[in-house]
């Protein structure tokens, strides 16, 4: 017996259960009314109340810019403000190179895709530990899992130079002392004891945050999305106004090419 198709019911209309504008010019938003209600918040509050339904405290919100504003490296040398800068070089619109520049912050290993494994880790590990599971049993699940413990280690820097700024502000705040945050420092400690180079990374830190504040992977990778944006507009201006095309050029010449020789078409 087939089910009915639920897509029938939404022909011809879009629906929402988070807000829109609506026939007597008044929009809401998350139930509230955007110009009444919200009028004047502050757009970090707006974004993460979006995100989750919820609103946080201003020491809580204190601390989520601080989230963002320690990562936003005006630095074209990193790989996604690369993507921007390259865009100025080549004097692609600027919004089209911020997009795209969002777009590779995605990366698994260091960006987005980063945090969603690091949170689903620290939620699933406090639970365990809650459990009476150990320490090792956490991380031994983790690795078997996916192979690596996500937030530990830097492939060119042993230490990250964010985590302290972070945890001074998170600690005037009396933001420094959560379970989760706890364990993040606690598997810092663990591995250092054992020698290993995997000490605790900037994406470990603020996942272990997103974990206390109440966010799910999902809705921490959203709340992260804009946090390297900041830099990327610096970066792109200053490529721009160089002569075009002098971002990393790459001569032929100087690629070691091992392939088949040439050949005759």
């Amino acid at each position: 017996m087939s089910r009915p198709d639920p897509r029938n019911e939404h022909i011809g209309r879009v629906r929402s259960r988070v807000g829109g504008l609506r026939a007597d010019r008044r929009v809401r938003y998350r139930g509230r009314d955007l110009h009444a209600e919200l009028k004047g918040v502050d757009w970090l509050d707006l974004y993460a109340f979006g995100i989750t339904g919820r609103r946080f405290q201003a020491s809580q919100l204190r601390l989520m810019h601080a989230l963002w504003v320690h990562t936003s490296y005006p630095d074209a040398r990193i790989w996604n403000n690369r993507v921007a800068a390259l865009a100025g070089s080549s004097r692609s619109n600027g919004n089209l190179g911020m997009a795209a520049a969002l777009a590779v912050s995605e990366a698994h290993i260091y960006g987005r895709g980063n945090e969603l494994q690091a949170v689903a880790f620290f939620l699933r590990g406090r639970r365990s530990l809650d459990h009476g599971a150990t320490l090792e049993d956490c991380l031994g699940e983790e690795m078997h899992r996916h192979g690596r413990i996500a937030g530990y280690g830097r492939p060119l820097l042993e230490g990250d130079e964010r985590i302290a700024p972070t945890m001074a502000l998170a600690a005037s705040l009396d933001l420094d002392q959560g379970r989760h945050v706890q364990l993040a420092f606690d598997i810092d400690r663990h591995f250092a004891e054992l020698g290993k180079p995997l000490r605790m990374n900037y994406g470990g830190l603020v996942s272990a945050f997103g974990a206390d504040l109440g966010f799910s992977p999902e809705q921490f990778a959203l709340f992260m999305f804009p946090s390297f944006l900041a830099g990327m507009p610096p970066v792109y201006l200053d490529a721009r106004s160089r002569p075009e095309g002098t971002l990393l050029p790459l001569p032929c010449e100087t690629v070691l090419y091992q392939g088949p020789p040439p050949r005759a078409w």
